[in-house]
């Protein structure tokens, strides 16, 4: 399933991530990438959304921390799996459930400081395994990422502080399966038709 679960949301290093209107749509038609993080957006918008990237055969996943207007509760994921959200992240584990339970695609976002945050996030992904996992920033030791791909033989996707290519090619050398960035300038590797 690790492997479908990565084929599903990446067909290579790069995942673009859209904070706006316009990067979503660059997203869908200029980039050959499966899936398309949404960092934006709410209830009234999600529809629409959800319209377009069907119509471009691309999947959204959504960053639900960052949606507004739904209940970060149960009744809020299952309106999302009927609108026909088929991959969430969140660092809130209960939803990650609440997701699974709906046949979502479920990555669990941890940020690692320190130690300390790789000791807990480790025992969060034990006590609830979901199907991926997202580390901030993506700058993380080499011997951290290697002891989470240890720990949970999950695909380890990485965000946050990613600038530049070799930022990009040090994360996947590192042992990252995937990046997701908004920096449309990275998304130049997945691109169809540049501008």
């Amino acid at each position: 399933m690790t492997m479908d679960v990565l084929k599903f949301l990446a067909n290579g290093p790069v995942i673009p991530s859209a904070r706006s209107m316009e990067d979503f749509k660059i997203a869908l038609t200029h980039t050959v990438s499966p899936s398309v993080v949404l960092l934006f957006g709410d209830i009234n918008t999600l529809p629409t959304l959800i319209s377009q990237a069907n119509e471009h055969k691309k999947r959204i996943i959504l960053h639900l921390d960052l949606l507004d207007g739904i209940g970060k509760d149960k009744a809020g994921i299952k309106f999302l799996a009927r609108l026909g959200i088929h991959a969430i992240i969140t660092t809130k584990s209960h939803l990650c459930r609440f997701a699974r339970d709906e046949g979502m695609i479920v990555v669990q976002r941890l940020f690692l400081m320190d130690s300390d945050s790789l000791r807990t996030g480790l025992n969060l992904v034990r006590n609830f395994k979901p199907d991926a996992i997202e580390i901030l920033p993506g700058s993380v030791p080499e011997s951290a990422v290697q002891e989470l791909v240890r720990e949970t033989g999950l695909p380890i996707l990485a965000g946050g502080l990613i600038r530049t290519k070799e930022d990009v090619n040090n994360a996947i050398e590192r042992g990252i399966s995937a990046v997701s960035t908004s920096r449309r300038d990275l998304w130049d590797d997945i691109m169809v038709n540049k501008k």
